[in-house]
């Protein structure tokens, strides 16, 4: 033991060390548990086994219940004072039916959700049994929620999200950890919109002029709606989904559009939302309506010299634990850093383990980098520990 060192830490990282097999066997356990956000019952079953773990910890836990979704799990020790606040969140964006298993091949594991986010989510149970056993935990003002439904834009939780973190020292989110370890500080807005147009049936060959074109109305909103996209503001209007018609003789009375928006402040959040509203009106074809209306919403995570302090502590940590350091770019996906952030507390993100192509078949991650992932979660929070 070197002159000065923390005994408590150290008997966290010594026994840190050997968790590999068991930190594997948890992620396989939450991988083959199905939790599609669209599968509420998968994701009370993983959010289950989550807070199983954490009571197992000492760690006090509520399972918040929706009405359409998994249940909300938050959790706090017992320790008083500005907490370090977890983010995470338990539903994937893989259905049942769809990519399934997993399979460990060399350093490799593959999966749904393994790396967006069950990952994360080992990783921080493990940093926390380390502190339990290096005799920390108990010392650390910790609470934390992971949601259900982060992958569908947080439509539910924000709001108790918020509420929960707010009063916190930082907070820390276990999203997959990007490239050379780089932590993120800052995420675009994102919001959703959908945008329904309204016309009048006609037969195409018999009365077309009686008809009013909701496709064609929709149409002229989406042209002009793509042209908002500015990549200088770091905004992005896309139109990802288009419906509309029976038949191709009926003139169509009803079209929808999805769309995504994305930008870097909240000013610019809102004034494209209200040009969005004007266009609506302005390019619909007369006789029709083009209404526009507001999904799930995430406000931009915005790097302030706090976050940026946050993340050259968190750093330090990850270079003692033989990981890379450094501020990862501009991330144009949200997350629910993305709220707490604007809740005022002090947020970074992607800490947890090394991987690639998440929301995809070939979903994976590192396993050697779930320990020292762990370790550098450890050395922070023994930092932060009373």
């Amino acid at each position: 033991m070197s002159p000065g060192s923390d005994p408590h830490l150290e008997t966290a990282l010594l026994w840190l060390v050997d968790q590999r097999a068991s930190m594997t066997a948890l992620l396989e356990e939450l991988v083959l548990q199905n939790s599609f956000t669209g599968n509420p019952a998968g994701v009370a079953a993983v959010a289950r086994t989550v807070a199983e773990e954490l009571r197992r910890l000492g760690l006090r836990t509520e399972l918040v219940p929706s009405a359409r979704f998994g249940p909300h799990l938050a959790f706090a020790g017992r320790a008083e004072g500005p907490p370090v606040f977890l983010v995470g969140h338990t539903d994937t964006v893989h259905p049942p039916e769809g990519f399934q298993g997993f399979r460990v091949e060399g350093d490799l594991a593959r999966g749904p959700g393994v790396f967006d986010m069950k990952g994360g989510l080992v990783v921080a149970l493990f940093a926390l049994e380390a502190l339990l056993v290096g005799r920390a935990l108990g010392r650390l003002p910790l609470r934390g929620m992971f949601v259900a439904d982060e992958e569908v834009g947080s439509p539910e939780s924000s709001t108790l999200l918020a509420a929960r973190a707010r009063g916190a020292a930082c907070a820390l989110g276990f999203e997959s950890g990007r490239n050379g370890d780089l932590v993120v500080t800052a995420r675009k807005g994102v919001a959703a919109l959908r945008a329904e147009a309204s016309g009048v049936a006609a037969h195409a060959g018999n009365e077309h002029e009686k008809g009013r074109n909701a496709v064609w109305s929709l149409a002229r909103f989406v042209d002009a709606a793509q042209q908002l996209t500015d990549y200088g503001r770091g905004v992005t209007v896309n139109v990802g989904r288009f419906e509309g018609g029976a038949s191709k003789n009926t003139v169509p009375d009803r079209a929808s559009a999805q769309v995504d928006l994305r930008y870097l402040t909240a000013e610019d959040g809102d004034r494209l939302f209200r040009r969005l509203e004007e266009l609506a009106a302005e390019r619909a074809v007369p006789g029709t309506r083009v209404e526009v209306t507001r999904g799930a919403a995430r406000p931009p995570l915005a790097r302030t010299e706090a976050s940026a302090a946050l993340a050259a502590e968190y750093g330090a940590c990850q270079r003692a634990a033989g990981l890379g350091s450094g501020e990862a770019p501009l991330v144009g996906g949200g997350s629910d850093a993305n709220t707490t952030g604007a809740a005022g507390v002090p947020s970074i993100d992607g800490l947890g383990p090394r991987g690639a192509a998440f929301h995809t078949p070939e979903e994976r991650i590192e396993l050697s980098s779930l320990v020292p992932k762990a370790a550098a979660l450890v050395r922070f929070l023994a930092g932060r520990a009373r």
